[in-house]
Parts: C-alpha cells; structure tokens; sequence
C-alpha cells in the first residue's frame, strides 16, 4: 500500500510498481527526486513539442499570471482568447471559421460531437447516428468513450455509453470505403477519425489516400468529418496537421495536446460557419449549451499565443523533419530484429510490436518493458507490447539513440 493519497491515471497499484518523483525537467529530459536523469521518449503523453519549460512558453505564462488569472468566458472575453483565436484562424483551414474553447482533448471531442448533433437537430433533421473507426481512442469522457473502440478501457462502464457504427481499420482499404459509405448513405449525421494514425489503439498506421477518400465520402452524403487531431496535430506526423497531408479540410477539428506547447491544459474545437450558422439564432433554444469553469483560461491561451509565436518564427517544420529522418534511421536498424515486428514511422512517431507481430494492451510483456525502460533512465511507456517513440522535437541525437538502443536491448532479451 502506497504512502501517497493520490490516485493516479492508468496506474494499477495493487501491482506495487514503483512511481518516480520528477522534481524538474529541460527540453526532452526529466530529473527526479533521487537524482536520476530520464529521457521524455513519449512527451509526457504526447504533449510536450518544444521541450519542458520552454523560456518562451515559460515567459508568456509568467507574464499573464501577474494581469489576469481566470474569467468566466461566457459571455465575456480577454485579450489572450482573441488573440489566440486569430492565430488559430490564419494558420488553420480557411473553411474553420469558429473557434470553441475547452479544456482537454477528450471535452474538445464531446464538444466536437455535440456541435454535429445539435447542427441537424437545429435545422430539422433526424440525423443522429455517429460512425467511428474500428481501434479508435478518442478520449475518457462518456461521449468520447462511446466513439472508442469498445474494451478494456471502458467496459466497466458500458451502460452509459450509446450506440455507434463501426468501420474497420483501412487494412483492407476498400472494405472500410465500403462500410463509411452504407452507413453515409444510411444518413450519419457525423463521422470521427484520428487522421493517419491511430494512437492508444497501438499506434495503427493508414495512408493519406485513405483519409482523403474517406472525407470524399462523407462529403457526398452530407455527413458531418470530425478529425481528431489532438495526438495527430502540431507536427506529430511530419505536417501541422495529419490531414494536410490527405488535402482534407473537416467540418468539425479537435485539437489539444501541443496547442500549449504541452505547458498548460486547453483545447479548441474548430468549426466551419454551417456549423456555426445553424447554432446562430434569436432563439434562445438552438443557444450551443456547453461550457466548463475554466473555459479559455487567460494563462493558459497565453501559453497557446507563445506556441504559435513559436510556430511562426522558429524554423520548427525542420526539426521535425530532422527528427523524422532520425528516427527512420533507427527503424531500420532495428527492423531485422527477430523479436521486432511491423516497424513503422509516421513523422516524428516511430513504433514497433515487440514478441509478436499483433499488439495487446494487457499483454504481460508490457509491465516488463515498462520497469526495464524506467530502469534505464527512459519515460517510455509501452501500449502493451506495441513500443512507440514520441518525443518533443529538440531532443538531441544520443538521447534519441539511447532510447532506441533500450528498445534493442529488450528485443535481445527476448530472444536469449
């Protein structure tokens, strides 16, 4: 039994495993309380891009903290929101007019599903049905649950979740067009997809073309595209976002995760004006009903402001591809492994199954890796037997080295 009274994430702690005490951190690396140096190969779950505490995103954070802290958003604005607002605008889609602001990747999906249904409600139509794809994650609230893959994750809370209908993942790319289209033409109100890459599904990998055919599909049928991008968005795989690569422009954007640099909870929820335009009356009734208490908090918007500042004056579309190309390097080197299976590189995520070519959550393997990497000096936290890197974008070559010469070393371990 822990000393400790918190209760943490994802964490079974009757299995007694050992949780550090980080005390600080610098660009990719953490230190701990008893002095250890550990590698960030996973971004603090996929969060942090530029590195922890980054001086700019630090700065900005500092500042706004002495001018206003919290304000309720409803109804009332700050600099920070606006400003963060017209950034998002000029680097997003053109066609994503709206800006909604939420608190995490999960409520930007909630809210992302509630803009679709109240869209057809307000205009009249009884189009209700969401389809999703076969080994998503799209978050741990009830919403975002039901339009995830149906498993370990939440078959404890199965009686709250509704209905949805399930296209399989693109490994035979004509079957799920085929499927997305019956249930298009059947009247989907909307359709959610992680764009390219599947995340706590296993890091599944899809081809652009795909993500284009599928929205091609949805256009015709008038079925609302709802692109989660809060893994997949600011240059994960390589671009902005996942579906500039695919030439696709959604209805519905979700987005969280980097939009702060990793530095402080926010998300958005970017919206075409149809959808905006269909919450937009005198009437009371068809008012969009969703909000938090922390909606656009003012030092977390800051935060959001000095990413972008970063984005636009850093030549950060280059270190990602510097980090890219790294990584694929690795990837080969790695891939005649006899214990490693299904190499793949999208970006700067590089994964890999180890002992099997299929990939299981609760696999007994996972635990393993999970101490021996801690052991090693490394934030790596393996999606079962699938082992992925992820790391913020200025980690240097001999700390992405290392990481992936742990990764061999396991892959040793396993074949003596």
């Amino acid at each position: 039994m822990s000393d400790s009274p918190i209760w943490h994430p994802f964490t079974q702690h009757g299995l007694g495993e050992p949780i550090p005490l980080v005390t600080h951190a610098e660009g990719a690396v953490l230190f701990t309380a008893d002095g250890q140096r550990i590698i960030d190969a996973i971004s603090s779950w996929w969060v942090t891009t530029h590195g922890h505490c980054h001086h700019r995103i630090m700065a900005a954070i500092a500042e706004q903290a002495g001018k206003l802290d919290q304000l309720i958003f409803a109804g009332w604005t700050h600099e920070p929101a606006e400003q963060l607002a017209r950034g998002l605008r000029a680097i997003m889609p053109t066609a994503l007019t709206r800006v909604f602001f939420s608190d995490s990747g999960s409520t930007s999906v909630e809210v992302a599903l509630k803009m679709a249904l109240g869209f057809w409600a307000n205009r009249g139509e009884d189009r209700h049905r969401i389809v999703v794809m076969q080994h998503s994650y799209h978050g741990d609230t009830i919403g975002a649950m039901s339009v995830g893959a149906r498993g370990v994750f939440n078959a404890a809370y199965a009686p709250l979740l509704f209905d949805v209908g399930t296209v399989p993942f693109p490994t035979d790319p004509q079957a799920t067009l085929d499927a997305l289209e019956a249930e298009c033409r059947a009247g989907a109100a909307a359709f959610i997809v992680e764009p390219l890459v599947l995340g706590a599904g296993g890091m599944l990998m899809y081809p652009p073309q795909v993500l284009s055919e599928m929205r091609s599909i949805c256009a015709t049928y008038g079925t609302l595209f709802i692109a989660d991008e809060v893994m997949t968005g600011w240059g994960r795989t390589g671009t902005l976002l996942a579906c500039e690569q695919a030439g696709v422009v959604p209805d519905l954007l979700c987005l969280s995760k980097g939009l702060t640099g990793g530095a402080l909870p926010l998300a958005v929820t970017m919206a075409s004006e149809a959808i905006w335009d269909a919450h937009y009356s005198t009437d009371r009734a068809k008012t969009f009903f969703h909000s938090s208490s922390y909606t656009a908090n003012p030092i977390a918007c800051a935060a959001a402001n000095a990413n972008l500042a970063i984005w636009r004056e850093e030549p950060v579309l280059e270190r990602i591809a510097l980090l890219a190309e790294r990584q694929q390097a690795h990837l080969a080197a790695l891939a005649g492994h006899p214990a490693i299976a299904n190499p793949r590189r999208c970006g700067t995520i590089a994964a890999m199954e180890l002992g099997t070519t299929e990939g299981a959550y609760l696999s007994d393997l996972g635990p393993r890796l999970l101490g021996a990497f801690r052991e090693a000096g490394l934030l790596l936290r393996p999606l079962g037997n699938t082992v992925y890197v992820m790391p913020p974008y200025c980690i240097g070559p001999d700390d992405l080295a290392a990481i992936h010469a742990e990764i061999g070393a396991a892959a040793d371990s396993l074949t003596t």
